[in-house]
C-alpha cells in the first residue's frame, strides 16, 4: 500500500490517502494539513496503526458470458 497527499481548489489543505497496488482507495483523511510533508507523514502513521496487507482482487482480464447461454 502507498499513501499520497492531495488538495482541491474547493479545500486547499493537504489531505492524505491510502491506496492499495490495484488502485482502490482504502482510506482518506477528513483533516487537512497545511503541507504536503506533514499530510504523509500523519498517513504513513495511520498506515502503520492499520496493519494490513495488501491482497487486492485480482482484475479479470475476460468477462463471463454465462448470461448469454440459454437464449
Amino acid at each position: 500500500m502507498q499513501v499520497a497527499a492531495f488538495s482541491t481548489p474547493s479545500n486547499p489543505g493537504w489531505r492524505w490517502r491510502i491506496v492499495n497496488y490495484a488502485g482502490e482507495i482504502v482510506e482518506e483523511s477528513g483533516d487537512a494539513f497545511p503541507t504536503i510533508a506533514t499530510a504523509v507523514a500523519q498517513g504513513t502513521k495511520r498506515l502503520v496503526q492499520m496493519n494490513v496487507a495488501d491482497r487486492p482482487e485480482p482484475v479479470r482480464g475476460y468477462r463471463s458470458t454465462t448470461h448469454l447461454r440459454g437464449r
